[in-house]
């Protein structure tokens, strides 16, 4: 049966099969444009899913890549920090052996004094360095400074243990304080005394008043422990000694330091409590975040059972159902959190009536850390008061103190004790401080060897993300990328089809009927 073709149908074939051919043209000129096989979703549904995902992985990467390099300049400043310190500890030690002979006199070390002052007012300088505005050595408050100057307290005399005393207020040089009669301070007598400002040249004559421990000189107020017992001095001795080797009275050097003003790492973990419970408590362990601790029953007992909960988001959500039951300590109960145990202390009767008691338990967290690989971290910063000491009134304590006991660790202390025994032309002192020295340096050099530790762990770990990177970057383009060479092949072979089918078509509207008429 014959079926007559239409004029019509002739041309919507036509400009059909054109379409068609132009289309996948153009689809391929797309391709050769973009070099990727895969432009839109619709080109490949789970490949272009995969894309995603490799994407996704490089963007990480990308970002743990410039957490590397920010760590990197922070760690390098760091570590060139130390290396400047360990350089003015260098000229200091220089600068004490020259005063600790007997070579020099009371003139000499005071012109030396001049120079060691302001290497004492550079390391504090050193000390505050900081990266893009944040301080490299105050822990996480990278918004302070680490330490300001400060006053500090050295004696001849072992009544005036570390944290015993505090010490308010400036002063731009160091002054002797001597207590001239044998005496108690805060006692039911005033305590007598003489205080120099120049290096012994000349002396005050002062007191602290009868139930007092308070001293003021300058502006400068020295807080005492009550019943601290004070010897008098042989004031015609210009010696801590006798010539017997026993103690010349009690001579106090009021000299610079520096007071770190960030925060720390140190344990145990500080405890708020809220309620009115007569109940003790502490905490053991490791703690990533703070933690509240609920009490829920109100018949709990340290021998009978505790009922509580806990929350790791400040009491917005709790988890419940929680026991500690030890019949067999009479006076504490361990309740298990996470990292770590909160353990009370009392009688059973401290946990009467407690229903709703909260604890809070305060991990100190210093470190600044970085990001640097999925589930890694690097600890960027360093506790100022580690590394150079000072003195340091920790979160609860009711006193600042020497970090360190004071001893050769301390970098300021011992600064801070050499400027002071040079300033009131103490020989024997500036040799004490001399040997010190060495211990101090010896601990920068220790923290510098961290710092490089840590430096040579990002370049691993920079390593190890370039060659992720490669290795994800070659997987997605082995799914998104075009074979060059096949693809022009293709439109060698889709331009020439085209080309085809407009030839065929113009040849084909040619011919009409009325050609035959």
């Amino acid at each position: 049966m014959a079926v007559r073709v239409s004029q019509r149908s002739l041309f919507t074939n036509f400009v059909s099969n054109m379409n068609t051919s132009l289309a996948d043209l153009m689809e391929s000129n797309i391709q050769a444009s973009s070099q990727k096989r895969i432009n839109k979703p619709s080109d490949d549904s789970i490949g272009t899913a995969r894309v995603m995902n490799y994407r996704d992985s490089l963007s990480g990467i990308n970002q743990y890549q410039k957490n590397i390099d920010t760590a990197k300049s922070w760690l390098n400043l760091a570590d060139q920090t130390l290396t400047q310190v360990n350089t003015i500890l260098t000229r200091m030690k220089g600068l004490a052996e020259q005063a600790a002979t007997g070579s020099v006199d009371e003139n000499n070390r005071e012109q030396i004094s001049y120079e060691l002052r302001q290497q004492y007012e550079q390391l504090i300088n050193l000390a505050n360095t900081q990266y893009e505005g944040r301080h490299v050595f105050a822990g996480h408050k990278t918004g302070e400074s680490a330490f300001v100057k400060g006053l500090n307290l050295t004696s001849n005399d072992a009544v005036f243990s570390n944290g015993s005393f505090s010490v308010t207020g400036t002063a731009d040089k160091t002054f002797l304080v001597q207590f001239t009669s044998n005496a108690t301070i805060g006692g039911g007598s005033a305590v007598p005394l003489r205080f120099s400002t120049d290096a012994g040249r000349t002396w005050q004559d002062g007191s602290i008043p009868a139930g007092d421990t308070q001293l003021t000189i300058n502006g400068v107020q020295i807080t005492f422990q009550s019943g601290t017992n004070v010897q008098g001095v042989d004031t015609t001795n210009v010696h801590e000694t006798l010539s017997n080797g026993s103690m010349n009275g009690t001579w106090v050097y009021v000299r610079p330091t520096a007071v770190y003003m960030g925060d720390d790492n140190d344990l145990p973990p500080t405890i708020t409590q809220y309620g009115d419970a007569p109940v003790g408590f502490s905490a053991t362990g490791v703690f990533a975040d703070d933690i509240t601790v609920r009490i829920d029953n109100s018949n709990a007992s340290m021998t009978g059972l505790i009922e509580y909960s806990y929350s790791l988001d400040n009491g917005n959500s709790w988890v419940t159902g929680n026991t500690a039951q030890d019949a067999s300590t009479l006076s504490s109960a361990s309740l298990i959190i996470p990292g770590g145990f909160l353990t009370l202390t009392g009688s059973n009767a401290s946990l009467n009536n407690t229903q709703g008691q909260q604890f809070i338990v305060h991990p100190h967290r210093g470190d600044v850390k970085f990001e640097i690989a999925q589930n890694e971290t690097i600890t960027v910063n360093s506790i100022g008061k580690d590394v150079f000491g000072g003195v340091y009134q920790s979160y609860g304590a009711s006193n600042a103190s020497a970090v360190y006991d004071g001893d050769g660790r301390n970098l300021f202390e011992v600064v801070g004790r050499l400027v002071g025994y040079m300033e009131t032309n103490n020989q024997s002192g500036i040799q004490e401080a001399l040997a010190d020295l060495d211990t101090a340096s010896s601990l920068i050099m220790t923290q510098a060897a961290s710092l490089g530790g840590r430096e040579n762990r990002l370049e691993v770990a920079g390593n190890v993300l370039e060659t992720i990177e490669l290795d994800e970057k070659a997987r997605m383009s082995n799914i998104e990328d075009i074979d060059v060479a096949e693809l022009m092949t293709k439109l060698a072979q889709q331009q020439l089809v085209y080309n085809s089918v407009l030839k065929s078509s113009a040849q084909i509207m040619q011919m009409n009927l009325t050609n035959y008429i």
